[in-house]
């Protein structure tokens, strides 16, 4: 091989390594350092983000920075408007329609928003008890998170659905239930806490 050829390989596999999520070490990325409390959008009454009819939150801020986000705009964590009040009662009411199955966290990144999530999550529980389901996107892998800060892991403990992993180019799959890419997936949260091991959604189709 040439000098000319080997510089050329070289420039591929830089690329190709250019082209991968950021992968933190645990603890590394804490929300308490990162949130700014800001969401990108509230869309309610959605038929994709999840199982039924959602309330889907999208919070702002993500450090993965996965090529190929569909949601680029909110890795900012100044991206949009502060949660308020305000948004949390609209949530709460729209979540008490009753052909509404539950709420949904995307964003950005969920677990880097800790408070927002946690004191949302905690206030449907306290009004609806558990008749409304939660659902969570996250870049982190289940695994990950056991080894994550106590605000993850409380989090973590009150969702009953988890979609885990980054999202990553090269295994995109647009036919896939809930999910981008193959590597990610549709987790029961208490199930896998209960047996400690990942448990997959029994209502996975593909």
């Amino acid at each position: 091989m040439t000098e000319k050829e080997t510089k050329a390989v070289a420039k591929r596999q830089h690329q190709h390594r250019q082209r991968l999520p950021k992968n933190p070490k645990p603890k590394e990325w804490l929300s308490k350092d990162l949130s700014l409390d800001y969401v990108a959008s509230y869309k309610p009454f959605n038929f994709v983000d999840g199982e039924g009819v959602r309330c889907s939150l999208y919070v702002s801020g993500c450090k993965f920075a996965c090529p190929g986000c569909y949601n680029k705009v909110a890795q900012n964590f100044h991206y949009g408007q502060p949660y308020t009040k305000d948004l949390e009662d609209q949530i709460i009411a729209d979540l008490g329609q009753s052909y509404v199955q539950g709420l949904t966290l995307l964003g950005g990144e969920p677990f880097l928003n800790t408070h927002v999530c946690l004191q949302l999550i905690d206030r449907i529980h306290k009004e609806y008890g558990h008749s409304k389901d939660i659902w969570s996107w996250t870049g982190y892998t289940w695994d990950e998170l056991q080894l994550e800060s106590d605000d993850k892991k409380e989090m973590l403990s009150k969702l009953d659905i988890l979609v885990d992993g980054r999202f990553l180019e090269a295994q995109k799959d647009l036919t896939l239930q809930f999910r981008g890419s193959s590597n990610q997936r549709i987790i029961d949260v208490q199930k896998s806490l209960q047996q400690s091991k990942v448990v997959i959604w029994d209502r996975l189709v593909r």
